[in-house]
């Protein structure tokens, strides 16, 4: 499967991090600028060696500004701690769309295909060993496949000169994913240490 990030065309790819947060904080590229509080860019180390990407900004995190906060962020941080033995601080954390979907649906291709570039060149600049894919839209959009979660979790795939490891969005695990779905995700954050290790 190949890489499903396409060009950054209103980017000149010589914007630093920083730089290119600035850009999006403003950026009106699709209809989600409308309803936003705030564009949630990312966090983390900006040099991490794990990136983990969701899908988009739920309510808590449009009101921060940040990235995973709220009950999802928890359980993601406890996840991260247990099974990597890192901190938030030590990873970076960013979403496929920058904007808050209303409602907290899933991102619409329009939307994905608006934020791309930003994402495209996070993953550059930050130059991440290792991609954890939180959920569905951001499996899918990072390996242009209509592949299901349950289905491409557990594996390994290439993703530039990145390794991805798929696994379920921490919101369907407090939805009631049940225990085996909390034991696949925590073997897939598992599979992601190893890679980060080889």
């Amino acid at each position: 499967m190949s890489l499903g990030l396409g060009s950054g065309d209103f980017l000149t790819g010589k914007e630093s991090l920083g730089e290119i947060e600035k850009i999006a904080s403003s950026c009106e590229r699709c209809g989600l600028c409308e309803e936003r509080q705030n564009v949630v860019f990312g966090t983390g180390n900006p040099s991490a060696d794990l990136m983990f990407v969701g899908e988009g900004p739920g309510e808590n995190e449009d009101r921060q500004g940040l990235p995973f906060v709220g009950r999802s962020g928890k359980l993601l941080d406890d996840l991260i701690a247990q099974e990597l033995g890192l901190g938030r601080d030590e990873v970076y954390i960013t979403n496929v769309v920058k904007c808050r979907p209303p409602r907290n649906r899933d991102p619409r291709p329009e939307e994905v295909s608006s934020c791309r570039p930003y994402l495209r060149r996070q993953m550059e600049l930050v130059a991440p060993k290792v991609v954890v894919s939180l959920g569905n839209p951001a499996a899918q959009s990072l390996l242009a496949t209509r592949t299901g979660i349950s289905r491409l979790r557990g594996q390994r795939y290439k993703l530039g000169d990145a390794v991805l490891v798929p696994t379920y969005h921490p919101a369907a695990l407090l939805r009631g994913g049940g225990g085996e779905m909390t034991a696949q995700t925590r073997a897939d954050l598992v599979l992601a240490k190893l890679s980060l290790e080889e």
